[in-house]
């Protein structure tokens, strides 16, 4: 018998409008739809005006390792699995990764319908660069773990996205602004596609001054601008640390490539200027061990 497929398909983040004609039949035609929230898609379905034609199972990320292989037995015997969240695509930041994997380790069909993403909507709606970008989904929960986290993406250069829940809003903000600087700028962007879509595009500074003082509510994703450009650092200032880390016993090359980076330097041209300088009269050379025998040698030579 011919393997069926594994579909994951977006639904509507919002605004029901937002379903695709393909995911109704899907819904209508798959042999079994594997839903994040059972009720919700009830619900959905209800509002789609759309009767689901196969067995509904619940998958969310408490039993989806557990039932990965129960789905992957009926895309075996030839059917259709349609994987569906609450909201938005599967696999991101929701349920259906793990079926995925295994229906690739498994060599099973996996296809997708795509559609409404908060990430994607997000991203275009706040006014930030879009050519590259990252999502980072939910921060940590812990304020200490939260702010080293951000501390380590204080230096990324593409736009983040980020969702948060609307009690720890203020607090995110908070620890945006203190890792990344208050000036950064960035938007949240809340309830988005629905009645109330609000989208408030401000320095983080300002931003955290603003969750503290409002009460936010409904489903968030915050978009922050990339780290901006570091300013290089001419060749020749960075000579001295070079030469400095080599006298101290590291290998020029390795040297280099660390105070290059640093810098903003290139490498080449770094590594050229360090051995000139070493070169240079007047500068002093470590002695090159290789180059005369040690006294051990003369002693064994003279001996001889």
């Amino acid at each position: 018998m011919t393997a069926g497929r594994l579909v994951l398909a977006a639904t509507p983040i919002g605004d029901v409008e937002d379903a695709s004609p393909r995911l109704r039949r899907l819904l209508a035609e798959a042999d079994v739809v594997a839903a994040e929230d059972t009720r919700r898609l009830r619900s959905l379905v209800a509002r789609l005006e759309v009767t689901v034609g196969g067995r509904v199972v619940s998958y969310h990320e408490h039993n989806e390792s557990a039932r990965a292989e129960e789905l992957l037995d009926v895309v075996r015997g030839g059917g259709t699995v349609l994987v569906v969240t609450d909201a938005g695509m599967p696999v991101v930041s929701d349920p259906g990764f793990r079926v995925v994997a295994a229906a690739v380790e498994a060599g099973l069909p996996v296809t997708a319908a795509p559609g409404p993403s908060a990430v994607l909507t997000a991203l275009a709606l706040s006014g930030l660069p879009t050519d590259r970008f990252c999502f980072e989904g939910f921060p940590p929960r812990k304020g200490g773990e939260r702010l080293r986290g951000f501390a380590e993406l204080a230096d990324e250069r593409r736009t983040m996205v980020f969702f948060e829940s609307p009690h720890r809003l203020a607090a995110t903000l908070a620890d945006m602004a203190t890792a990344f600087g208050g000036d950064r700028p960035a938007a949240v962007c809340r309830e988005l596609t629905k009645t109330y879509e609000e989208v408030v595009r401000r320095p983080l500074g300002e931003l955290a001054r603003w969750a503290d003082e409002v009460e936010v509510r409904g489903e968030i994703s915050v978009v922050v601008a990339g780290a901006p450009p570091r300013a290089a650092v001419a060749v020749d200032d960075l000579v001295g640390e070079v030469l400095a880390r080599v006298d101290a016993g590291e290998r020029l090359k390795d040297a280099v490539a660390d105070v290059a980076a640093a810098g903003g330097a290139p490498k080449r041209a770094l590594y050229d200027a360090a051995v000139a300088r070493r070169r240079a009269p007047g500068h002093p050379r470590p002695p090159d061990p290789t180059r005369f025998p040690s006294s051990a040698t003369f002693s064994t030579v003279r001996d001889a």
